[in-house]
């Protein structure tokens, strides 16, 4: 079997190694092409070297084109793995700094909330070009597989705007699986889930052991958990009120809702800071920056490793092989993923971007009608929906009052901020951020103005927000070799979840 399979933003370590390794994984995959394209020399020749040299060690003939020219690495790709974060992570610190000035406590800020919007004002623009080079030249019929976020708005822009038929992707449905599991008792593959919603707001609305419906069990299994019973209150207290768990973890989830980060002094008894995702303020920053500088400094020790072995019986739960492999092969997988809704979610809009279940086999990829939501859990998505749809519109046609107004309309910055105070926000985050939003060079000339006059709003300059923990430096992650190059190397950081102590 033989086709092409082109990552665009290569050079990022987790999710470009990781998922080679579980595509090389299928038998049938041995003699496939493979190209990388990263706008980082530096990174790219890195990560290359590294998946080559397990490629070599596995006895493949494969030898992968890396390149600058994305055009040369997209040239008839029958896959296109998409895991860029555009503005790296200098515009990332931007997203969680200057909201926090603003009383914006984020704890990713990389899907909604201040953070989230603004990133799908960078990423958008640029996923369209991408989606042009794949038109032109592509094979036809490319399948773009989106690992970037802000997931939903990049998934919605590239199949609305970008012409290229595209599918999201995340990990959040396996890991709340397996808490689920655990809660319960059961193993993992005991336990039958549907789950429904959008990106990072999806909702186990089926939980099924042996064809006993188990949903109504989980709110007193969670609360005698003794990890889970404090590393996921948010997700808790949702169950508690809507009636059913968030695959969304329990710092991402806080960020999306209005009601567990707009009061500083509140935010500790919603959270826990045994690990990052539990609800630090800035934490998956803070844990991006270690895991570069990390990986940056310590890049030799890692060639010194033993390579990778491919081994079909230890790939990730990443749903992305799987599907190249159920499409080529005509092997059944089943996964959640993110597509249009068209009908899926009946009372959710039909343009919207869901996560849902899906089957994939030489047909294609199936999507079954779920029918209607919860109507409280299909609130909670509506209103994320209404500001993805203007943030994805505000990008595409440079509306800096649409992205005002999407940012009036998110959950947590509107219970946070007045108008006036997200007017004076936006103009910060845009003129911040200039380099990587070329599409707004008028609304940020006018944003200059507004911010060069003597009557601005207030700001606390330099809040570092209710629970943010210090950056560690090199030296300091040298004094746990292992935990830094786990952290480094993988795709998703957020694996294991203890409480604080």
């Amino acid at each position: 079997m033989s086709f092409k399979v082109a990552f665009i933003g290569a050079g990022s370590i987790g999710f470009t190694r990781g998922l080679l390794t579980d595509l090389l994984s299928v038998p049938e995959f041995h003699n496939i092409e493979v190209a990388f394209t990263d706008i980082s020399e530096r990174n790219l020749s890195m990560v290359t070297q590294l998946c080559q040299r397990d490629i070599d060690a596995n006895g493949l003939d494969i030898k992968i084109m890396a390149t600058t020219d994305r055009r040369e690495a997209l040239r008839d790709a029958r896959y296109v793995f998409n895991v860029v974060r555009i503005g790296g992570l200098e515009a990332f610190q931007l997203d969680v700094d200057i909201p926090l000035k603003y009383g914006v406590d984020q704890c990713v800020g990389d899907t909604l909330c201040a953070g989230g919007i603004m990133y799908g004002q960078r990423g958008i623009p640029v996923m369209l070009e991408f989606c042009k080079d794949i038109r032109e030249v592509a094979e036809p019929g490319c399948l773009l597989l989106n690992y970037a976020n802000p997931n939903a708005m990049i998934t919605w822009a590239c199949n609305k705007y970008g012409g290229v038929n595209t599918i999201g992707l995340c990990h959040g449905v396996q890991g709340g699986h397996q808490q689920i599991a655990e809660v319960l008792g059961l193993e993992q593959d005991e336990v039958d889930i549907i789950c429904a919603g959008i990106n990072h707001q999806t909702w186990y609305i089926q939980v099924k052991h042996k064809g006993e419906d188990m949903t109504g069990k989980l709110l007193k299994a969670f609360e005698e958990h003794p990890v889970y019973s404090r590393t996921e209150k948010v997700r808790i207290d949702i169950l508690r009120r809507f009636g059913y768990y968030s695959t969304e973890s329990n710092g991402h989830l806080s960020e999306y809702l209005p009601w567990y980060r707009k009061r500083p002094d509140e935010i500790m008894d919603w959270i826990d800071l045994g690990t990052w995702i539990n609800g630090e303020t800035g934490g998956y920053l803070r844990v991006c920056t270690e895991g570069r500088n990390w990986f940056e400094t310590d890049f030799p020790n890692w060639l010194k490793e033993d390579p990778r072995k491919f081994d079909p019986n230890n790939r990730s739960s990443e749903h992305g092989s799987y599907i190249v492999e159920g499409l080529e092969t005509g092997r059944v997988y089943r996964g959640h993923f993110n597509v249009v809704n068209n009908g899926t979610i009946s009372n959710l809009p039909d343009d919207a971007i869901v996560e849902v279940p899906g089957y994939v086999d030489y047909n294609g990829i199936s999507i079954p009608k779920v029918g209607d939501l919860p109507l409280g859990c299909a609130a909670i998505c509506n209103t994320s929906i209404s500001v993805q749809r203007m943030a994805v519109e505000a990008a595409v046609h440079a509306d800096d009052t649409l992205l005002r107004q999407a940012m009036m309309m998110d959950p947590l910055v509107g219970a946070v901020c007045n108008p006036p105070e997200i007017w004076q926000m936006v103009d910060e985050m845009l003129v911040a951020q200039e380099e990587w939003l070329p599409q707004y060079g008028e609304a940020i000339a006018k944003a200059k103005e507004r911010l060069a006059k003597d009557n601005l709003i207030p700001t606390t300059e330099g809040y570092k927000g209710a629970a943010r923990l210090k950056t560690k430096t090199v030296e300091e992650m040298a004094q746990d070799r292992d935990a830094a190059t786990e952290n480094a190397g993988a795709a998703d950081k957020a694996k294991k979840r203890p409480a604080a102590e």
